[in-house]
This record gives C-alpha cells, sequence and structure tokens, in this order.
C-alpha cells in the first residue's frame, strides 16, 4: 500500500477531531499538516461553567451557605464515628452568651449595637445548638433539617445586610 493512501495513526486527546491534509507531492518526507479542531462544549458543560463562575464571583456574600452547606457533611461523618462528639459540641452553646455579657461589660454599646449583638449571640447559639444535637442524633433526625433551614436563611440574610452597611 502506498504511503500516500495509508492513514497514520496519530494520538489525539478525548473530545478533539482532527483533520488530516494530505501531503504534497513534491515534499516526500515532509510531515503532514495536522489541523486540531477542539469540540464545542455541552449545554450541560457550558452551565455548570456559568454556576462555579457565579459562585466564586459572589463567593464572600455566599459564606453563611458555604458553611450551612459544609456542616452536613461534618455532623453526619461526626454523628457516625463518634456520637458522643455531640455531648462535647453542646458545651459551645454557651459561648455566644459568655461572649456577649464580655462585650458588653468591655465595650458598651447603644441600643441598635447591642440587639445586633444579641441577634449574633442567639443565631451563633442556635448554630452551634444544631451542630450539637446533628452530631448526637444524626442531621436528619427530627426538626433539625428545618431548624438548619431557618438558622441558615437568618444566617444569609444578616450576613447580606451587615455587608451592604
Amino acid at each position: 500500500m502506498s504511503s500516500r493512501t495509508r492513514t497514520r495513526d496519530v494520538k489525539t486527546a478525548a473530545g478533539v477531531h482532527t483533520v488530516h491534509i494530505p501531503r504534497q507531492r513534491g515534499r516526500r518526507r515532509a510531515q503532514p499538516f495536522v489541523v486540531v479542531v477542539p469540540e464545542h462544549p455541552s449545554l450541560t458543560r457550558e452551565a455548570f461553567g456559568f454556576l462555579g463562575r457565579m459562585l466564586w464571583r459572589f463567593r464572600g456574600a455566599l459564606a453563611p451557605t458555604f458553611l450551612a452547606l459544609l456542616a452536613w457533611p461534618l455532623t453526619a461523618v461526626l454523628h457516625a464515628l463518634a456520637w458522643w462528639s455531640g455531648l462535647l459540641l453542646a458545651t459551645l452553646t454557651a459561648a455566644p452568651a459568655l461572649w456577649l455579657g464580655f462585650v458588653q461589660i468591655r465595650r458598651p454599646a447603644r441600643a441598635a449595637a447591642v440587639v445586633w449583638r444579641a441577634g449574633l449571640a442567639l443565631l451563633v447559639t442556635a448554630g452551634f445548638a444544631w451542630l450539637a444535637l446533628a452530631a448526637g442524633f444524626g442531621p436528619l433526625a427530627g426538626p433539625l433539617p428545618l431548624i438548619w433551614f431557618l438558622a441558615w436563611l437568618a444566617a444569609q440574610t444578616a450576613w447580606l445586610i451587615v455587608r451592604s452597611r
């Protein structure tokens, strides 16, 4: 078989189409030209790329969402490996109240700041309580998913309000 009609095996990456342009007749020893045409990305890849770019762009505004989503697998692993870790995490629920008392003594504030501090302490207390209960009983036990959703909604709303000021 003549080398002009025989196809040459050229390794290409998956998803890449190659078009071979035959050799010129006067250049017997020259390698053939290979034009590589990349495949157009699928609609799914475009959608996931857009979603990823938006999440990266607004990552600062979505910090409570990322933390809330991280809490689910964390508590599931803690519940599966060491259910008693919920008892250790339960002690954290007192920390926000202690922080609020300490801050009020060290830096007294006006009514608006006290309300924000108390709201923050209440929200963090609810988050720690959910973390302890989810580690002890599992993140899907009883009303824990609803409590998680309400705490996430309050945290995300407060975060966006505070960041806009």
